[in-house]
């Protein structure tokens, strides 16, 4: 049995798909086959059930998947605590975040950072706040500036900001005259929403059908540029954090009468090794925030 082969599995494990998996591990589609089938000749089950259009395990599959993580993941953490003590001064940090922090917020950290420390590889990932979060779980990342609320036990977090989610309104609605709205107010709105994946999203549109109204979405964006110029446009309503939507030109930002606060802030595995690019990343991230 070989670490590749147990490599191979988790991650068409993951993706559900071997031609993904390739993809994502940078090899060929036959490679990937022929290494689970002799990984399921060696143990001598059926570790994926193939009759279905999308591959899934097998139970006898999904067992071998929980253990075999395990391993992979202290092999991984191995190999950088080793790195640690060979180059000091070298590393590598992958950070997931959200279009909506990233454009407005991180660019000001990762300058002052990347000044401090010029010798680390800084790679950013940009989804949503709900699949970063997931991502740091499978141990895909090892950062995410998300929304941090009902974040999962497994996930240690550095509270960064408090801030509260605004209805971004074009300046000629109706509804732009108001100093603040209710959530039947956009009964019969046009809503641009962010994507799946959002947590801003899901918080949003679970308080709109718990007040059973049917949302009218007219648009899906990640993009901020482009959901504000939408706006701007008299296109629909759009619901985003209040130092966003400050001072954006034919957009008028109204809370609502009950307001809906968000907490901010770093997000990175429990159980995980943290290796000294990390650390250092946490100690700025915590003297950022005691220094206001």
């Amino acid at each position: 049995m070989e670490l590749r082969q147990l490599e191979y599995f988790q991650m068409a494990s993951r993706l559900k798909n071997i031609t993904r998996a390739a993809e994502r591990l940078n090899v060929s589609q036959p490679n990937i086959t022929v290494a689970i089938k002799k990984l399921e000749t060696e143990l001598g089950i059926k570790l994926f059930d193939r009759s279905q259009k999308q591959l899934s395990l097998t139970p006898e599959g999904n067992i071998f998947l929980n253990r075999i993580e395990l391993a992979l993941r202290s092999i991984q953490d191995a190999v950088l605590e080793v790195n640690d003590y060979k180059q000091l001064q070298k590393g590598t940090i992958k950070i997931g975040i959200p279009s909506m922090i990233g454009a407005y917020l991180f660019p000001k950290i990762f300058s002052s950072f990347q000044q401090l420390y010029p010798h680390l590889d800084i790679y950013l990932y940009e989804e949503g706040s709900m699949t970063i979060r997931e991502q740091l779980e499978r141990d895909d990342l090892d950062f995410g500036i998300v929304i941090i609320s009902d974040a999962s036990a497994s996930l240690q977090l550095l509270p960064m900001s408090r801030n509260q989610i605004v209805a971004c309104i074009p300046e000629k609605h109706p509804l732009a005259s108001k100093n603040s709205i209710s959530i039947n107010d956009v009964a019969n709105a046009d809503l641009i929403m962010l994507k799946e994946g959002s947590f801003l999203r899901q918080l949003v549109l679970s308080k709109i059908k718990r007040a059973n109204i049917m949302p009218e979405i007219v648009l899906e964006s990640n993009q901020i540029e482009t959901v504000k110029g939408l706006i701007a446009s008299n296109v629909g309503i759009a619901f985003l954090l209040d130092f966003i939507a400050k001072g954006a030109p034919g957009i008028k930002a109204v809370p609502f009468d009950d307001p809906i606060y968000v907490d901010l802030g770093l997000a990175w595995k429990k159980d995980r090794y943290i290796s000294n690019a990390a650390q250092s990343f946490i100690d700025f991230c915590r003297n950022t925030m005691k220094e206001g």
